[in-house]
């Protein structure tokens, strides 16, 4: 049975239009868990435009669950990972300029600069996962990298134009899912998924995690946190 870890980023952006103290992202994830939630994930952007380091400490000491964060490969959030501990570690590639994350990392031109963040997170006893498309030399290369586990991006899917094309990129991250498991990493997705999309990708099995957040925190401000999330926890666990 599938997991369900919760972005709750899309809070503090609420918060940080009006540079306030509210909403309190660490109350939307004590509610995610409430609802179901086995993880939180956070985005710790080097622009800090949602989620501040405030939020990532106060989580790491009041969170019932796992603690999964997303970040760059640069030397200011390693020592950051280091210092917070979270559970997880999940690297993405990031610019400014993106509204949100465009695609997995370009881990085959990277295995260099990633494998010593890799090595030196997972030496401290956390996971790492690599954040990447569901392409076989991409997956290959996280391998080798020696990460536990990689997070298959899912955006392409859920963009596509077309119910033809959409089978044309669940057929990829399914085959993609396969050759993880094949390697014996865990395999975890996200990325664009919400309570319409998901069910296709759940059915594929092999998922170990599905790490979603726009759409739970869009639901959420109609019906309460809680019961978003554990209307997406019912999908994702069937």
């Amino acid at each position: 049975m599938a997991q369900l870890g919760v972005n709750v980023d899309h809070v503090a952006t609420v918060r940080q239009a009006r540079g306030t103290s509210e909403p309190d992202p660490v109350t939307a994830a004590a509610l995610a868990e409430l609802g179901g939630a086995d993880s939180i994930t956070v985005h710790l952007r080097e622009d800090r435009r949602h989620i501040q380091d405030r939020d990532v400490r106060v989580l790491r000491q009041t969170l019932k669950t796992r603690l999964n964060l997303e970040m760059a490969n640069t030397r200011e959030m390693l020592e950051f990972a280091l210092q917070v501990r979270p559970d997880s570690v999940c690297l993405v590639p990031e610019r400014r300029q993106e509204l949100t994350t465009e695609g997995g990392l370009d881990v085959l031109h990277q295995e260099l600069e990633l494998q010593p963040t890799v090595n030196r997170l997972q030496a401290e006893g956390i996971v790492v996962s690599l954040f990447v498309d569901p392409d076989p030399a991409q997956i290959e290369a996280a391998r080798r990298t020696g990460a536990a586990a990689i997070e298959i991006h899912t955006g392409t899917y859920c963009d596509a134009p077309t119910a033809l094309r959409a089978q044309s990129e669940l057929a990829k991250i399914a085959a993609g899912v396969q050759l993880g498991r094949e390697l014996g990493l865990i395999v975890n997705a996200g990325h664009g998924l919400n309570y319409r999309n998901v069910t296709p990708v759940v059915a594929l099995g092999g998922i170990e995690e599905f790490n979603i957040g726009h759409s739970i925190i869009a639901r959420a401000l109609l019906v309460g946190m809680e019961r978003a999330v554990r209307e997406m926890a019912e999908l994702v666990r069937r």
